[in-house]
């Protein structure tokens, strides 16, 4: 008697020539072989046995008594066989099925990592698999054992990432006795990146569903999934235009797991998922959101290259997705503009609301602040990056503090030496994004010597300057008067705010003269400041000529500076013909005048002796 099986899309003959042993444990074989011995037939047709000709190879040795060994390879696809056989305890004690069924619960189960090897193997005998309940026992097993306590792992497992320092067993306290290195709380992370993408995602909810893993530790488990699985080769695999329904799919089971726990995944990972849903084009509009909306609440722990998202193939030529940081900042603005309230994240096909008490931290606007003009100076190299993105985003994030506005100038630097070909109404727009009054030491050197920034601009740079100078010299001398508030309202205010910001005068002004540049009354301010100050430490010392000469000199060392820097701008600017009359009518060197400084100091001696 021939038994036919099929392996791939080949029937293969098997020929049995003693029945009795095989019949007398398999419920199938014997009516099967009843009704081929009524058509006169000797052919048996098992070819739909799943796990194929091995398969029934387990089966049929062992109703002939040969030895068999099982595995964590082989077990599911002989007890899958058997079940097709209905080899049950009731055709014959001790029966096949029972015998597997006990080493699955004494060995397999117990075991971490053939329990994993088993839930591989289940992909390709499905719905088989389903109906034993072996994927659901699996899962409960790898599950159990993730879930418990890392103290009590006496298994094997597999880690190559890097450890904490307090998860090797190196502590600040150790008192020379070595000790047993500790488990780490992620020690099953990589193992599970071996399973398939809808195997993965039942484990991780049945995980999450017990209760007792942090979510930061899920997190680090989505993490390492999505670089194994999704990430590693996601950019070769949409420009070579390989099917990607596959990484969809991990994409959207990755974004589905994601612990609602604030904190529990990172931002740059937040925005790694972003980015690949922008090159997937991702029909769940919904995990985009989703993202955005996280993504937005811990901005202040993304980095410039987490944000340099690369677009998906369109027809504009833009080289970054301008459009994405814009929708992230407006998320971030929005949470900074509500004390509380609450926010809702998507978990598991469930919504889940997370309270919001506090309002955004002054530490995460500075963040943020600097983050967004780190990223402006990136993208402005980005020759086809058109002026209005740039100003869009810049402003949006106008209102938030910032030690210094060096960061901004540096973008509109790069942006100006990207795009020569500006127009001057151009270059005035893009230049009041920034505060001169805010910029360090440092950057208005830079920004004097900078032939790209209109002459308006570095005028006002060179004024504010001496503001500050004049300023500095009057604070070192203890015997200066107080400062005028019309000059005390040109110095930024100690915030990072200034009280009268030259950004609002160059975005509000309509006049082409009202760019920002010193008035009249600011330099006559300026300049009784410099009398009160002289005149004052005269009156305190009468009679002490030293003293005054002394007063004198600081006062010229802290003008002496900006003088120069003026001098060198007009030899350089004047030869390219940018200077007129507006320009030079109030500049800062009429008030920097040495002669004039010290004039008045030998007028003001001269009264307070006589």
């Amino acid at each position: 008697m021939f038994f036919y099986v099929q392996r791939e899309n080949n029937r293969i003959p098997c020929k049995i020539l003693f029945q009795f042993p095989l019949l007398s444990k398999s419920s199938r074989l014997q009516r099967l072989v009843a009704s081929i011995n009524e058509e006169k037939n000797d052919e048996v047709d098992i070819s739909d046995i799943p796990g194929g000709p091995s398969a029934f190879e387990i089966c049929a040795k062992f109703c002939y008594g040969m030895i068999v060994t099982l595995n964590a390879y082989n077990v599911l696809a002989a007890r899958c066989a058997a079940e097709y056989l209905e080899m049950f305890e009731t055709i014959d004690k001790g029966n096949l099925i029972y015998k597997i069924d006990v080493f699955l619960t004494s060995s397999v189960f117990r075991t971490w990592k053939d329990s994993i090897i088993v839930l591989q193997s289940t992909r390709s005998l499905v719905p088989w698999c389903e109906d034993l309940k072996v994927i659901s026992h699996c899962i409960d097993s790898i599950a159990s054992k993730a879930s418990i306590d890392p103290s009590e792992v006496e298994w094997s497992y597999t880690y190559n990432r890097k450890k904490l320092p307090s998860e090797n067993g190196i502590d600040s306290h150790w008192n020379g006795v070595r000790m047993q290195p500790m488990v780490p709380t992620d020690w099953w992370v990589e193992d599970l990146c071996e399973l398939e993408v809808d195997s993965y995602k039942r484990v991780i909810m049945s995980i999450k569903a017990k209760g007792s893993t942090p979510a930061v530790v899920v997190g680090e488990a989505l993490r390492a999934y999505a670089y194994r699985r999704l990430l590693g080769s996601l950019e070769d695999a949409v420009s070579n235009g390989v099917d990607c329904a596959k990484p969809r799919a991990v994409l959207d089971a990755i974004v589905s797991l994601l612990p609602a726990e604030e904190g529990s995944v990172s931002c740059g990972f937040l925005l790694k998922l972003l980015g690949a849903a922008c090159l997937l084009e991702s029909g769940e509009s919904s995990h985009r959101s989703n993202l955005i909306k996280r993504i937005g609440a811990q901005l202040d722990g993304a980095s410039v290259s987490d944000l340099l998202i690369i677009p998906p193939n369109t027809d504009e030529n833009d080289t970054y997705s301008i459009d994405l940081v814009m929708a992230i900042v407006e998320e971030f603005m929005s949470l900074q503009n509500s004390d509380s309230g609450k926010e809702k994240f998507q978990d598991d096909e469930e919504i889940v609301e997370t309270e919001n008490v506090a309002s955004v931290s002054s530490t995460s606007k500075l963040a943020v602040a600097k983050l967004i003009d780190g990223y402006l100076a990136e993208v402005a190299k980005d020759p086809n990056l058109p002026l209005p993105k740039l100003t869009a985003l810049a402003e949006m994030v106008s209102s938030l503090p910032r030690p210094t506005h060096d960061g901004l100038y540096r973008a509109i630097d790069m942006y100006l030496k990207e795009h020569p070909s500006l127009s001057k109404s151009e270059k005035k727009k893009l230049c009041g994004l920034m505060d001169c009054k805010q910029l360090s030491h440092d950057a208005c050197m830079h920004a004097v010597q900078n032939e790209r920034l209109p002459l308006r601009v570095v005028v006002q740079v060179l004024f504010f300057e001496q503001v500050r100078a004049s300023v500095a010299s009057a604070r070192s001398d203890p015997s200066s008067a107080e400062l005028p508030s019309a000059v005390r309202s040109l110095l930024p205010r100690e915030n990072g705010n200034s009280v009268g910001s030259s950004r609002s005068a160059a975005t509000t002004t309509t006049e082409e003269d009202g760019c920002g540049v010193p008035t009249s009354s600011d330099v006559n301010s300026l300049r009784s400041t410099r009398l009160a100050n002289n005149s004052g430490g005269s009156e305190r010392s009468s009679g002490s000529s030293d003293i005054n000469r002394s007063a004198a000199g600081r006062g010229a060392r802290g003008i002496l500076m900006p003088k120069k820097m003026l001098s060198k701008l007009w030899s350089g600017k004047t030869n390219a013909g940018e200077n007129s009359s507006s320009d030079t009518s109030q500049s800062p060197g009429s008030v920097n005048n040495p002669e004039e400084v010290k004039s008045t100091q030998s007028r003001i001696t001269r009264r307070s002796v006589s």
